[in-house]
């Protein structure tokens, strides 16, 4: 019995945790294109490069700081350390981001290197840095929610959902890209990172959603 509440108290996040956290990564996501269109003049289809990386910069602080909250054993792991932990994966998380973009067709050349790198970046931080900072390196809840895809309770679908919805969004953002369009936007990275971005959107509403249902916790017990 004790056991049981240990591991159910694990996964316990209120819905309103996870609508605070997400309208935080959200607005600030916002806020990046802002700065980005109102003090640079610049935005992703006139130059891709910049805007990612301003745009990932100034969300990389928010969402390593918010996330570190929710470290799993809080006794053993301190705030700091979930930190280091965010900071460290967001350059394996965009190793991981390009490496995967790279085996699914992505444009390979020196002109392309710099706007992979920042898309990758972005990618990171919304799939790889939350988990980091939430979990380090145990692979047991890694495998849990991105190889079976089994959350267990809101704090789960809160890290899932908008990183499968980036991931998928990216890849049905890359489909107008060797369309015949001759379009300016359909240049890589700026489709994709468009899809990537209106995916991990949908993905925070869809984990609210789920947490305000209490669909996390039902699945929980029911296990």
């Amino acid at each position: 019995m004790k056991m049981e509440k240990k591991k159910s108290s694990q996964w316990t996040i209120s819905s309103s945790q996870v609508l605070f956290t997400h309208v935080c990564c959200g607005l600030v996501l916002a806020i990046g294109f802002w700065v980005a269109h109102t003090v640079y003049s610049i935005d992703l289809v006139s130059d891709p490069t910049n805007t990612l990386r301003l745009i990932w910069a100034i969300e990389c602080p928010v969402v390593i700081l918010l996330f570190s909250c929710f470290r799993q054993k809080p006794e053993k792991c301190s705030y700091l350390k979930a930190v280091a932990r965010g900071l460290l994966g967001l350059p394996a998380g965009a190793l991981l981001n390009a490496l995967g973009a790279l085996a699914l067709g992505a444009p390979v050349g020196l002109q392309y290197l710099e706007k992979t790198i920042q898309w990758s970046l972005l990618m990171s931080l919304f799939t790889f840095v939350p988990a980091a900072s939430v979990f380090g390196s145990c692979w047991t809840d890694w495998h849990r929610i991105f190889a079976c895809t089994k959350p267990k309770g809101p704090l789960d679908f809160m890290l899932c959902l908008p990183a499968h919805g980036a991931v998928i969004g990216a890849w049905f953002g890359a489909w107008p890209m060797p369309l015949d369009w001759e379009r300016p936007w359909q240049d890589w990275p700026i489709c994709v990172s468009y899809g990537a971005m209106a995916g991990y959107v949908v993905g925070m509403v869809g984990s609210f959603v789920l947490a305000l249902m209490g669909g996390g916790e039902k699945q929980l017990k029911s296990e």
